[in-house]
This record gives C-alpha cells, sequence and structure tokens, in this order.
C-alpha cells in the first residue's frame, strides 16, 4: 500500500511540475494585464565582436499602445527616443532636431528586449519554451523573432517572486549573448502625463545647440566585407552645408556607402522612412531589405545594396564605427 501511495505522490508532484511554468506565465500575464501604465528604467549592453555599448533605457508606457523609449549611449551621452502614439511610430534625435516616421507595427511587430508586451507574447506564442526556478527568479527560455536580425535565436526571460521583469539575455546561433537588459526600477500603475508621448513635446525638450562639423575628418570603412568584395571608388563631395563621402564596392556583392556630415535643424524635420527602428552599433537606425540608415558621432550612414540581403548588410553596418579602418 506505501508503494502504491508513494507512486500516486511522485505524479501528482510530477504533474505539479509540469503545470508550474503554465501558472507562473499565468500570474505574470494577469499582474501585467492590471497595468494601465508602466515606467521600467534600466541598462542595456550590446555586444559586437570585442565590442560593448551600453544605453541607459527609459521606458514609459500608457494604455492603449502608447510608449516612449528613451536611450541614451553612455559613452558619449547621445539620446535618442523611440515613440510610439496615436498618430504612428517615430525615432527622434533631439539635439539634432531630427525625427523619422516609420510605416511600422513596433513594438509588436518584432521581439523587444525592453518591452514587457512584447516579451510576454514571445513566451506566450512559444509551444517549445522551457521554464525553470533558479536562484529565487522564473526563468522562461524562449525562441526570438528579430525580422532584421536572423542571427538572433533565443532569450532567457527572469521576474522575481513578484512576477516583475528583472533581466533578459539575447543569445545568437552560437549561444553567445548578443543584448543583455538588465531593469533596475520597475513601476506599476504610475501617473504619466500624456504630453510625454507627443512629438513635439520630446522635440522641445532640449536647446538644439549643438555644434557639428562642416567636414569629414576621417573616412570610416567598414572591417567586414563579403568575400570577394573590394572598393572600387571613393569620392568626396562639398555640398551646401558640408561634405559627403561616397564609397562604391564591387565584386560578388556590389553595395554603397554614403557618409555625410549631420546638420542641426532650425525647425523641425520628420522624414518619412519605410524600414523597422533597430539598434545599430551605437544608434537607433532604420533598416529594410535594401537600405540602412544611420547617424553616429555626427557623421549620417547610408548602406545601400540589391545584391545583399539583410542579414549580410547588417553585418557590414555593424563593422563600420569610429573604431574601423580610416584612411
Amino acid at each position: 500500500m506505501k508503494k502504491y501511495l508513494f507512486i500516486l505522490l511522485c505524479l501528482l508532484l510530477i504533474g505539479c511540475g509540469k503545470n508550474k511554468d503554465k501558472d507562473v506565465l499565468k500570474n505574470i500575464k494577469k499582474k501585467a494585464d492590471s497595468f494601465e501604465s508602466y515606467n521600467i528604467v534600466g541598462e542595456l549592453n550590446m555586444y559586437n565582436g570585442e565590442n560593448k555599448y551600453t544605453y541607459d533605457v527609459d521606458v514609459k508606457y500608457k494604455r492603449d499602445s502608447l510608449y516612449r523609449v528613451s536611450l541614451i549611449n553612455k559613452v558619449n551621452d547621445h539620446e535618442q527616443i523611440i515613440l510610439r502614439n496615436d498618430d504612428g511610430v517615430y525615432v527622434l534625435t533631439p539635439s539634432l532636431n531630427k525625427s523619422f516616421k516609420f510605416q511600422s507595427d513596433w513594438p509588436y511587430n518584432n521581439s523587444q528586449v525592453y518591452i514587457l508586451e512584447r516579451i510576454l507574447s514571445d513566451i506566450d506564442n512559444d509551444s517549445e519554451k522551457t521554464y525553470e526556478n533558479k536562484d529565487g527568479m522564473h526563468v522562461f527560455t524562449t525562441k526570438v523573432e528579430y525580422s532584421t536580425n536572423n542571427e538572433l535565436v533565443n532569450q532567457k526571460v527572469y521576474f522575481d517572486n513578484d512576477y516583475k521583469l528583472k533581466k533578459v539575455e539575447v543569445f545568437n546561433t552560437k549561444e553567445e549573448v548578443v543584448m543583455d537588459f538588465t531593469v533596475n526600477k520597475f513601476d506599476e500603475n504610475g501617473k504619466i502625463d500624456e504630453e510625454i508621448f507627443k512629438l513635439n513635446s520630446n522635440m522641445d525638450s532640449k536647446e538644439n545647440t549643438k555644434n557639428v562639423s562642416k567636414t569629414i575628418e576621417d573616412i570610416v570603412y567598414p572591417m567586414y566585407l563579403p568575400a570577394n568584395t573590394y572598393l572600387t571608388s571613393q569620392d568626396r563631395i562639398d555640398t551646401y552645408d558640408g561634405q559627403r563621402v561616397i564609397l562604391t564596392f564591387g565584386g560578388d556583392k556590389n553595395f554603397t556607402l554614403i557618409e555625410e556630415t549631420v546638420t542641426v535643424s532650425k525647425d523641425m524635420n520628420v522624414d518619412l522612412t519605410y524600414g523597422e527602428p533597430e539598434l545599430i552599433i551605437d544608434t537607433v537606425g532604420s533598416v529594410d531589405d535594401y537600405t540602412i540608415n544611420w547617424v553616429s558621432d555626427n557623421i549620417e550612414y547610408s548602406l545601400v545594396s540589391d545584391s545583399l540581403d539583410k542579414d549580410e548588410l547588417i553585418s557590414v553596418a555593424k563593422s563600420i564605427s569610429s573604431s574601423s579602418i580610416t584612411k
């Protein structure tokens, strides 16, 4: 009799263990569904080879679908803001008085390391997810969906015993951590003024007195090139308010890299783009199937190709930085 009771107890424990992840996820989702607003503050690390880029991140959310994400590069204090409001999705650079408007369903159309709703969607939709309770944390391992980077394949998401998000780690196909986001503060249902989600409010929040160079002192070259691809021409052009360098690469995979001095606009500019917002090296850029645009160290970059696939485009773009080979 004791033997049968022991077997029954084991079966019950196994059954409870199998349902534990469902219970935890149910509680996390129930808590998240109660949020009228939240404010997440944390630190994001991006790893690109031996280089690491660190951002202070401040996420503000208000029901329904109002998002404001401030990303401040900790090396140069360069701030960009990703904004979603009733008018659309924007990437703002207040110091340059520039704004890009995206034809995008961000943040719902891709995995997001600092957006709670998208993280929960990844967990909920992955039928092969795993769960463990480790060091007092509820840890889910799930697949991710980054349409602009197929190298990113899964993530570990950490919640504390109060079901609050604490950390997210994103891994590539080599099981290397490519991104990690650590939550330092999570305030729920606090008062957030809707004014902060308006375009003009964010662009007017800083004085646009930034001085930028009118010349390109050093041309920056990509440190990664596809096989049998090489520089075929290089042109420097004086523009009305600065300089432009055009680098043309030929061979098996053709592409063009344009580097241009940025300008600080007196009036706010809103440029329409058909790409998706994406962290490129040390800044937020725009990525589509044929083009990547971004601004770094007061240089505006455009990478264009109809023969590179999107992963190759991103690899070339991420190899371009101030630490790249210059001449």
